[in-house]
């Protein structure tokens, strides 16, 4: 072998030796253990499954001799969010009865159980597939669930939305039945897909699958709800005479970092080309082709498709992805994301039927002695056993409901003392943050637990700034991967190192522009005072109408540290 082919990443001879994702799951899971082997670790991704354990009692279990509390994190595909009042059901069941009693709705319209033990790992997975949900590809080197704007409306326009979305989900979905075999087929039946009917080929992947994970977003232009540029691959549409005549392809975004790696970056898709909707789905296979066969499967620090395009250049990718389309593609048109509708509150959709947005902060269900959120929906579900849509700021929508009912739905709502989007503060509604501690093995600092208790402090200074009714989207990741998509937020803060975050500024709601760092290792506990500077220097010193990322983007990093010391605290 010559001494200048690259070693491959290890997880490359993984996947093309894993016999199309089985490994040796199914033996593993006949074991009276805890816990998967790394090899297996890394095959389950793409079945939907990560293994977590719970980091707030590592230190307790070490100091008593015990070993870590090992659980794993179940996530399932639900393309533009779109679920039945039974589906989400039976997740609630599926949390209390397996999981934490706790359900995730999360940045990408979907749903994560958390705590499922080894052993019922194949239960809750086999329970999910009863209900027409599924769990596979929602992690792992493939294309994830794809992002779609969750709004009901009867017009046509996200009618089309909804059909491209459901068409590529299942055009972009790995061809491999061992996903059938593990967690669908009755194991006692004998059932076999591979043995003995010759080799399973995937026809888009290949056994090496992709050299890194893959996300999709289709929106408007009016409604960048689903935050188009932080996706790999992202369909925004073009809209004439209320109807879609195709689709500006943008590619190569993606959020992740690693500080440390001067070569990782956050990077905003690039506009490449105009697509019809006739030639939608080929180009998306064209575009997922040509990361597959370009990118980098040696350094997964530089693995999405994000850095094949800042290497080449987007002129010389669209040519790559045109020679794999068989033709020239034409150019963008010149409609691009100019609104943002979180879909909150009542909306009407078109057909004399009302939809709800209810505010769900980070996306957590759950029930306390404070708010029933879980109990709040099984009311809601089980009164109109309606369809909801996660959104993609991990809130959900209730759809299809009556003008007469609109008031016994805000009093299922208040009857278990959750509260409704009206009595939300805006900084709050606007707010995302992931899951960070204690589940998520990447996380450095708090975040989904922190969040909450930031906002309650910046709620009263908004209010004396007259900033209450300010929109502007607040972020918080707990490491730099970036899943709360920080890095083009009005704001946002990012964990960088033990109880200290680098603070984001000036991006925007429009999710259209990359944040600068404004300041880097802040201390948890002067994170409220940085902030609390900034509105006042924005409310000193805005021009107009203008919008806090367009404020700090304006004046730049040392200007705005200037003005934040300036500007007199409420």
């Amino acid at each position: 072998m010559s001494t200048d082919t690259p070693k491959l990443h290890a997880n490359e001879a993984l996947k093309e030796e894993s016999r199309f994702l089985r490994g040796t799951i199914k033996e593993e899971l006949a074991e009276p253990t805890d816990q998967f082997n790394k090899g297996n670790l890394q095959l389950l991704k793409f079945h939907g499954t990560y293994q977590q354990d719970d980091r707030d009692v590592r230190v307790a279990n070490k100091k008593t001799g015990g070993g870590k509390a090992y659980s794993m994190m179940v996530r399932c595909r639900i393309p533009g969010g779109r679920i039945t009042s039974d589906q989400l059901l039976s997740q609630l069941d599926l949390c209390d009865e397996l999981g934490n009693a706790t359900l995730k709705i999360t940045t990408r319209q979907t749903l994560q159980l958390h705590a499922i033990k080894k052993d019922d790992l194949r239960q809750a997975i086999h329970r999910i597939n009863e209900v027409q949900l599924s769990t596979l590809a929602a992690c792992g080197d493939v294309n994830r669930n794809i992002m779609c704007c969750p709004a009901k409306r009867v017009d046509g326009v996200h009618a089309e939305l909804e059909k491209l979305t459901d068409e590529l989900t299942v055009a972009l979905a790995p061809a491999t039945p061992a996903y059938h075999e593990l967690w669908v087929a009755d194991p006692d039946s004998g059932e076999k897909t591979l043995e003995g009917g010759g080799p399973v080929v995937e026809p888009l992947y290949g056994p090496r699958y992709l050299p890194r994970k893959f996300k999709v977003g289709i929106a408007l232009p009016e409604d960048n709800c689903i935050d188009i540029y932080t996706q790999d691959l992202g369909f925004l549409a073009v809209v004439r005479d209320g109807k879609v005549i195709g689709y500006n392809v943008l590619v190569g975004g993606g959020m992740g970092t690693t500080p440390s790696a001067k070569k990782t970056f956050p990077a905003l898709a690039k506009r490449m080309a105009f697509a019809r909707p006739d030639q939608a789905i080929e180009v998306a296979k064209a575009v997922l082709k040509v990361q597959r066969d370009y990118g980098n499967r040696q350094d997964r620090k530089v693995a999405r498709m994000k850095y094949l395009i800042a290497n080449w250049g987007i002129t010389k990718f669209r040519r790559a992805v045109e020679e794999y389309f068989g033709e020239p593609l034409a150019d963008c048109t010149e409609d691009d994301v100019h609104g943002f509708d979180d879909h909150m509150g009542w909306q009407e959709q078109g057909d004399g039927k009302w939809s709800y947005g209810l505010n769900i902060e980070n996306g957590r269900l759950y029930d306390n002695e404070n708010h029933q959120l879980k109990a709040a929906l099984r009311a809601v579900c089980n009164e109109f056993k309606t369809e909801l849509r996660m959104t993609g700021h991990q809130s959900i929508i209730v759809t299809d409901i009556e003008a007469g009912d609109k008031e016994k739905l805000i009093s299922l709502i208040k009857q278990n003392h959750t509260p409704t989007t009206e009595e939300t503060s805006t900084v709050r509604r606007w707010s995302m943050a992931c899951v960070a501690l204690p589940t998520c093995g990447l996380a450095i600092t708090e975040s989904e637990r922190r969040l909450p208790s930031i906002i309650d402090e910046l709620e009263q200074p908004l209010a004396k700034l007259g900033l209450d009714k300010e929109r502007f989207t607040l972020r918080m990741t707990g490491c730099p991967n970036g899943c709360a998509r920080p890095y083009n937020a009005d704001l946002a803060l990012v964990g960088k190192a033990v109880g200290k975050y680098t603070l984001f500024a000036g991006g925007g709601f429009l999710g259209h522009r990359l944040a600068f760092i404004y300041k880097d290792a802040v201390p948890d506990d002067v994170v409220v005072d940085e902030l609390i500077a900034i509105f006042a220097a924005f409310k000193a010193n805005r021009e107009a109408d203008e919008s806090l990322g367009d404020f700090c983007a304006r004046v730049g990093r040392d200007d705005l540290e200037t003005l934040a010391n300036a500007a007199p605290r409420p």
